[in-house]
């Protein structure tokens, strides 16, 4: 048994490490020494200091970040119910009667989409600039809905504004309109379309008279957080010019960099980067749904909220907003994960887990429907962790009839990431045998002759459909998108002889243990454990037999 005091154990958020494996609930070693070589969370802030409170700032715009924590409930604590008899929402043949014909079109507010995924919003942080193209040009490809995210024409630093009376008002920008240019360079313009978002900065700048008169966008969303934190976006600035810009434009920098104390340190080395951060915002209810008949004014297409993970009664106070104003779609966001920047305490400890938060959404939405039958509620979308199509129809089964879509934004930044990365060793022939045993090749394929249409599986289709230009990263999106998840999905709903995603109940599912149990119940959902599910079916199944 190896020395447990030579052990080390870290924390792979924040980079700090433990010398000994029984820590104190406080993170600290039982005995803590002085000579240790070893930074543990608080050892680490008293060099580093605010640093330490969030992810690791040396992986900052090539990374993205979520919560560890287990919250105690998960998808995994249902179990999809499989049919054996039938087939809804198609001919009963059994040459039509396969997975590959489910349908799964539906709307995001008037949007039609291939398949139930929105994009979240990505905003200004590196890691979605960075990334954008592959996202972008992948979802345009798949038929689904993207959204520019916050800040992003406040931080484009060749953004043009005029004066107003009060804050300035953007006229051009750069990294706006290539955002939209490159999801509209594939989109086929009836699947999907790109939403720009906005936060106070935003509001302030003229962002949204900017997109609909300027760039032609039908798709806005006012933001009030996100899942990950309860607070304004924040990102890193890797110069001095660009803090100082940010801080003329009205932004939060930490530390000032007008400051000459500041910028002697920055010029010495001492400073390794800024903090960007945005307001977090103080609206009432009449200020809302005046601001929402506003942008209806416009003569806009879609008008969406998203929101994050709030105590319960501020999140139906949301909800309730929404309704009132008849807006066209709201995606609720639970803890934890974000794109790279959000605080590790506030993603960890705070906002509510998405499926205690689609739980809280959809029994409000049944109470609403009791009381006013005759209401029709906004599309909604639920966001927090999904990666996977299990999860997706589980998330869609609970939510019936309200919830449409699943909003993503860290799985297919990890999708076009990676295919990136591995479109640039195979342009640089760099591949390695360890990345062709992940990839499934046989031994005997020599790693330096790996291809792209090797690599991807639905390379070649694309290939076919709109030549060869289109970059990896998009391909790994929409990869990742129609042929994992649409597939899948596909077959999770022929296993339930459903095949169209309107046909998806909350009889689809059942609880597996006591606090999935709980909260269903808590809610009213008609969600039955598994033990109950068909209880009464099964009986009359078996007393009903010609045994004789």
């Amino acid at each position: 048994m190896p020395n447990q005091s030579r052990l080390t154990y870290q924390s792979s958020l924040i980079g700090s490490k433990t010398r000994v494996h029984d820590s104190c609930e406080s993170g600290l070693c039982p005995v803590c020494i002085a000579d240790c070589p070893v930074f543990c969370e608080v050892s680490k802030a008293a060099l580093r200091g605010r640093e330490t409170l969030y992810p690791q700032r040396e992986y900052y715009g090539i990374s993205t970040a979520g919560s560890p924590k287990d919250f105690g409930l998960s998808y995994r604590d249902f179990q999809i119910q499989f049919e054996v008899r039938g087939a809804q929402g198609i001919k009963p043949d059994e040459d039509l009667v396969i997975f590959p014909n489910v349908d799964l079109s539906c709307y995001w507010g008037n949007i039609l989409q291939n398949l139930p995924i929105v994009i979240a919003g990505l905003g200004s942080t590196y890691v979605a600039k960075r990334n954008w193209e592959g996202l972008a040009k992948g979802a345009a490809l798949a038929g689904v809905s993207i959204t520019v995210g916050e800040n992003v024409v406040g931080m484009d630093p060749k953004a043009q504004f005029a004066n107003h009376a009060i804050y300035p008002r953007v006229i051009d920008t750069v990294d706006m309109k290539s955002r939209i240019k490159t999801y509209r360079e594939y989109w086929d313009g009836i699947h999907g379309d790109i939403i720009v978002q906005k936060n106070v900065e935003d509001g302030r700048l003229g962002v949204f008279d900017y997109v609909t008169s300027t760039l032609e966008v039908n798709c806005l969303e006012l933001k009030f957080g996100q899942g990950a934190k309860a607070i304004g976006g924040e990102v890193r600035l890797e110069s001095l010019k660009k803090a100082q810009l940010l801080h003329e434009r009205g932004y939060l920098v930490i530390p000032d960099p007008t400051d000459p104390l500041v910028i002697d340190q920055w010029n010495a080395g001492l400073i390794p980067d800024f903090e960007r951060h945005s307001r977090i915002g103080l609206s009432s209810t009449d200020e809302i749904l005046d601001e929402i008949d506003e942008i209806k004014a416009t003569g806009v297409r879609n008008i969406f909220i998203k929101t994050g993970a709030y105590r319960p009664a501020a999140t139906a106070w949301i909800l309730r907003l929404g309704i009132e104003a008849k807006v066209d779609g709201m995606t609720f966001d639970g803890a934890g994960g974000g794109t790279g920047m959000s605080p590790v305490s506030m993603m960890n400890e705070g906002s509510i887990p998405t499926l205690y938060l689609e739980a809280l959404v959809v029994g409000c939405l049944d109470m609403l429907k009791k009381n006013h039958p005759n209401i029709t509620p906004p599309t909604i979308a639920i966001a927090g962790g999904f990666a996977n199509e299990t999860q997706m129809f589980k998330a869609l089964a609970m939510g019936a009839p309200y919830i449409k879509c699943i909003a993503m934004a860290r799985a297919p930044l990890t999708a076009g990431m990676k295919a990136k990365y591995i479109g640039d060793i195979i342009k640089n022939h760099t591949a390695n045998r360890s990345i062709l045993k992940s990839l499934g090749f046989p031994e005997s394929k020599d790693p330096l002759t790996l291809t792209l249409n090797e690599a991807f599986v639905e390379y070649e289709e694309l290939k076919r459909m709109i030549g060869d230009k289109v970059p990896p990263s998009a391909v790994g999106v929409y990869t990742y998108f129609m042929s994992k998840l649409g597939t899948g999905l596909r077959q999770l709903l022929a296993g339930v002889r459903k095949f169209n995603l309107e046909l998806i109940t909350r009889d689809d599912i059942a609880y597996l243990s006591q606090r999935a149990g709980d909260v269903c119940n808590k809610w009213n959902l008609g969600i039955k454990s598994q033990e109950a599910v068909d209880f009464e079916a099964v009986k009359k199944e078996i007393y009903s037999g010609n045994y004789d």
